[in-house]
């Protein structure tokens, strides 16, 4: 897999979520076997660049190249700026984000919402391409609804406007993440470009991961919910492509050790205050399946300290290893 000048080492793809795909959780990503990490989506609007959020948002210090940060909006002049901005303080790949389906975003016309006006696609996209000189990517939907499918149409706008990667989760935005995701669609729209093409949506496992490049054909593999977690999905599904062998589960003290570590990166990041309450999301996707995670779950939840969730969670952890139950119960 090649974006512009970037060899990527593999083709999975760690798929733009907000809230999730803060650099601590990239960085993560990349060390188990992510060839590329998609920032969290950064507003066009120039008066929010000086927020906090948004500065942490397009913080890419330390991490492994090539550094790809997402924009979103729905003003070309804008998007443009945006892209600018965003490749000076660092940026090696913009991609653009018509994907979201978030009432918040396209309610401003942003996100999905813009696969209802094709000619504003095309304008956004020939405004940001020809405003930087990196490659841009476009991520989207198959559609705005199962009435309105025009994947194929967008991508083939996208290749025009010099677009030098293509992601698209199968489904539309009517569908949010309910349904299975539209491999068919995702083919055709392979079939249709002559620039890489990735697929999101519903990639759960390496066995799943195998179906889904043989049936479609793409280049790439975006996975994104799967991974909230269990971020080694990445090297499980990288080994499997490559052997035909499944990895071992990893072990709870492995678990615990990836859990600990990233949390301890989230403190840094965040600061304590922040950090303990972003970490709890992740406490609990880690913790779900293992045995006790749902009363363990309640109660870290509710501490106030780093010093108490990692002491909670090494406990937590700790009792799994000692007594062999592991991913056992929810």
């Amino acid at each position: 897999m090649k974006i512009g000048p970037y060899q990527l080492k593999n083709n999975l793809i760690l798929a733009p979520m907000a809230g999730v795909t803060d650099r601590p959780f990239r960085q993560l990503c990349k060390q188990l076997g992510a060839g590329m990490a998609v920032s969290e989506m950064v507003s066009s609007n120039s008066l929010l660049w000086g927020s906090e959020k948004t500065k942490r948002r397009a913080n890419h210090e330390g991490e492994v190249e090539p550094r790809n940060i997402q924009i979103a909006g729905a003003d070309p002049a804008m998007m443009a700026e945006a892209a600018r901005y965003n490749v000076e303080n660092g940026a090696q790949i913009i991609d653009i984000n018509m994907g979201c389906p978030a009432k918040k975003v396209c309610n401003v016309m942003a996100g999905s919402a813009l696969l209802r006006d094709e000619p504003l696609v095309a304008a956004i996209l020939e405004a940001v391409v020809g405003a930087v000189n990196v490659p841009v990517t476009l991520k989207i939907r198959t559609g705005w609804d199962t009435d309105n499918r025009n994947a194929v149409t967008v991508a083939r706008i996208a290749e025009q406007s010099g677009i030098q990667a293509l992601a698209i989760h199968g489904r539309t935005r009517a569908c949010m993440y309910k349904g299975d995701a539209e491999y068919d669609t995702i083919a055709t729209v392979k079939q249709s470009v002559g620039i890489p093409v990735s697929a999101n949506g519903d990639i759960d496992s390496p066995e799943k991961a195998r179906f889904v490049l043989d049936y479609t054909g793409i280049d790439a593999l975006m996975i994104g919910r799967a991974a909230q977690g269990r971020p080694w999905i990445f090297r499980e599904i990288e080994h499997f492509l490559a052997t035909g062998d499944k990895l071992p589960e990893p072990s709870v003290e492995e678990i615990r050790d990836i859990m600990l570590g990233h949390l301890e990166n989230l403190y840094s990041f965040y600061g304590d205050y922040t950090g303990v309450r972003i970490a709890r999301k992740h406490i609990s996707w880690y913790s779900k399946g293992q045995r006790g995670g749902a009363p363990f779950r309640n109660a870290v939840n509710r501490v106030e300290t780093r010093q108490q969730q990692i002491a909670m969670t090494h406990e937590f952890f700790d009792c799994l290893a000692q007594t062999g139950e592991g991913e056992l119960a929810a």
